[in-house]
């Protein structure tokens, strides 16, 4: 009870930082760009617009760092360089002229990063060959092979991570069609997870069609940038249902190698398992903050067959290389008893070894 009280109060806290630094936003929006806002201005700007510089390098990125609870140098430059670039977008040049050079520094610093990226991105292509080769030697499911691979040869760095699960959604999208399905435990086949994600891919396209030809003669530019964000939608909603089909669970005397899709993948040592939860209540009531679930998506309600209770938390990956870690994993298996038997095996040899 006082943890859920104390959530509330921290939901309530980023709430007010996120309502004030769009309360801010705003206001500099419509002091600019406005009729109200323009006859407001007094006719000697320099001051107002200093204000306005403070609120985009400053306040608005020291709101946004509270509304996500994370603060680092990195992150605080990044945002007050992107601030800068809003300010040469949002306020105009007649009034932004005295302070043009504090715009471009915010250009300067994100175009560094983004050579900073590309020289990244070709680090990665020049290990790409070590990395595939591994990949092809490893009797691992790719999912788990390919990002062994990466995380050994390739720098840590999370443009790396989101290229790599890029790599991957093209992979299944378009190169593993001919693949066939491996032997194992699944996770998909008993729910509704192909048709739920057929309707999407169905319904964005209705979506294209209807959408684009209304938004292209309002603005060419957000059309093309809508069009692209849904053809890679269904590009990764395919890849996604590759990836489940042909990675089945995976294990190893040690270990089980579980994954859904692209969406998560972790691995779980036996010998980490402390219990494995069958109380019907339990699995069929809400899951705590500290559990992952692996229940495939179903139009009905999906409750898991176990939860495994661990030891010590297990990382999960998500999409874009995310890792957060976990002290419970609730499974919904399509072959319940022969995980069951499964799972007590692995369990029981990892106590004997």
């Amino acid at each position: 009870m006082r943890g859920g009280v104390e959530n509330d109060g921290l939901k309530s806290k980023q709430n007010i930082w996120l309502a004030l630094l769009l309360v801010v936003l705003a206001s500099n929006y419509t002091l600019y760009n406005t009729g109200f806002g323009t006859s407001i201005l007094p006719i000697e700007t320099n001051g107002v617009v200093m204000g306005s510089l403070i609120d985009f390098i400053v306040v608005i990125p020291v709101l946004y760092m509270l509304y996500k609870g994370k603060f680092s140098l990195k992150q605080a430059i990044l945002l007050a360089a992107a601030g800068c670039i809003a300010a040469r977008f949002i306020i105009p040049m007649e009034h932004l002229q005295p302070y043009v050079a504090v715009t471009w520094a915010g250009f300067a610093i994100e175009g560094s990063i983004i050579l900073l990226e590309i020289v990244l991105v070709a680090t990665l292509v020049r290990y790409l060959p070590k990395i595939l080769g591994e990949v092809r030697g490893s009797s691992l499911p790719d999912l788990f092979s390919f990002s062994k691979a990466v995380e050994k040869h390739a720098p840590k760095h999370p443009v790396i991570q989101m290229i790599c699960a890029d790599l991957l959604v093209l992979y299944y999208g378009f190169a593993s069609w001919r693949r066939q399905e491996r032997q194992g435990l699944t996770l998909h086949k008993n729910s509704s997870y192909i048709a739920f994600q057929l309707m999407i891919i169905h319904g964005i396209a209705i979506e294209t069609i209807g959408i684009h030809w209304w938004l292209h003669e309002k603005s060419m530019v957000l059309s093309i940038v809508l069009l692209i964000i849904n053809i890679y939608s269904v590009i990764f909603l395919l890849a996604d249902m590759q990836a489940i089909r042909l990675n089945p669970v995976y294990v190893t005397n040690d270990t089980l190698y579980l994954s859904l899709g692209l969406m998560k993948r972790t691995e779980i040592r036996f010998e980490h398992i402390a219990a494995i939860i069958e109380d019907r209540e339990q699995l069929e009531g809400k899951l705590s903050k500290d559990t992952i679930d692996f229940i495939a998506r179903d139009f009905g309600e999906a409750y898991p067959h176990f939860i495994l209770k661990m030891k010590e938390p297990v990382e999960v990956t998500f999409m874009l290389g995310i890792k957060k870690r976990y002290s419970q994993v609730a499974i919904k298996a399509d072959q319940a008893q022969e995980f069951r038997q499964m799972l007590a095996q692995g369990m029981a040899m990892s106590q004997h070894d």
